[in-house]
């Protein structure tokens, strides 16, 4: 992945956080004379203690489970204090758990943690904590702060809720304005807080209704036959979110299939192939939700500061957060080429 831009304060409103944003000192125009509140070195990119950050995710079997990895080696390759132990990655809970076990039996500084199951890996989070290796939980949070350090995590009801806003203020003027919703997995939370979220935000616009909802399953055949379904039962709507970019790409196969172009569409997570569709505004695709795996890049900027006993620039406080939430934010066509080099593949 492309280096992040560094942009200051933008720990929690931002779905590009660049190592700037959580590792560098804040500069400031006020006299020097004044001082400083907190004198604890915060972390920066000059080479400090070496620390070596055990990496555990699932495997690698979606675009943006591949960019979390992605994001996590790159970011590490970027300091010369860091060694990244990475494991292979496993969707089956009692292999990620061996993994996770194993890089705790080589006594890694810090662990990164993406689970497979949160549920299901909060013991072996504990057992990490336990043995004194603070543990950065990414996204699928455990069932206890007890297992982790620090967490951070996109939001997924703010996606529902950012993505409902979008389409409220385009159709707020349309008399009996009429959306549809091609979910995710609905056996999963995230899918019900994404759902819960673009609800909330639609009740916002009384002149608006949501006349049908299909869950897919975050593939580009689960969203092209549920597209089609949708297509085939709603015969005129004004908008359509859809919660996934990869599944978005079967979505849109769908609707070219149908020779639609009477709606516009809103995507989710940040995909490049929608960035580039986005930008090029040939089609129904107007914009996305952001779900941003830069959060792995974030993670090891945490891992390091934690490993090096430092805090974040730009903050008050001697260490690094409890928990950190990511902002949706969404991309158009105003501001698409500002995240471009953020899309996955």
């Amino acid at each position: 992945m492309p280096e992040l831009t560094s942009r200051r304060g933008l720990l929690f409103g931002t779905a590009a956080i660049g190592a700037g944003a959580l590792i560098a000192g804040c500069t400031s125009n006020e006299s020097s004379d004044e001082p400083a509140a907190n004198d604890q070195p915060a972390a920066d990119d000059k080479p400090g203690k070496e620390v070596t950050i055990g990496f555990a995710g699932p495997q690698a079997d979606h675009g943006w489970l591949n960019a979390i990895n992605d994001n996590a080696k790159s970011r590490a390759k970027k300091y010369s204090d860091v060694t990244l132990e990475i494991t292979e990655g496993s969707n089956d809970t009692a292999a990620q758990i061996g993994q996770i076990e194993t890089l705790i039996n080589k006594k890694v500084d810090v662990l990164v943690v993406l689970p497979a199951d949160g549920k299901a890996l909060t013991q072996v989070g504990l057992k990490a904590m336990r043995a004194n290796i603070p543990v950065i939980n990414l996204d699928r949070i455990f069932n206890t702060p007890q297992a982790y350090r620090c967490w951070i995590g996109g939001d997924n009801y703010g996606m529902g809720l950012n993505a409902g806003h979008y389409i409220g203020e385009k159709l707020k003027d349309k008399a009996d304005a009429k959306v549809i919703e091609l979910a995710g997995l609905d056996n999963l939370e995230l899918t019900k807080q994404r759902t819960q979220g673009f609800d909330d935000a639609l009740k916002n616009y009384p002149n608006i209704k949501k006349v049908a909802r299909q869950a897919a399953e975050f593939t580009v055949e689960s969203g092209q036959a549920k597209m089609a379904q949708l297509l085939q039962a709603q015969s005129k709507f004004d908008a359509l979110w859809n919660h996934d970019d990869d599944q978005g790409v079967g979505a849109l196969r769908a609707i070219e299939q149908a020779g639609r172009d009477d709606f516009l569409m809103v995507g989710g997570a940040g995909a490049l192939s929608a960035f580039q569709a986005i930008k090029q505004d040939d089609g129904v695709l107007k914009a996305t939700v952001l779900y941003p795996p830069t959060m792995a890049a974030s993670a090891i900027d945490l891992a390091r500061a934690l490993g090096q006993g430092k805090g974040v620039g730009g903050m008050a406080e001697f260490e690094i957060p409890a928990s950190i939430t990511l902002y949706s934010a969404v991309v158009d066509k105003e501001n698409v080429d500002q995240y471009m080099s953020t899309g996955f593949k």
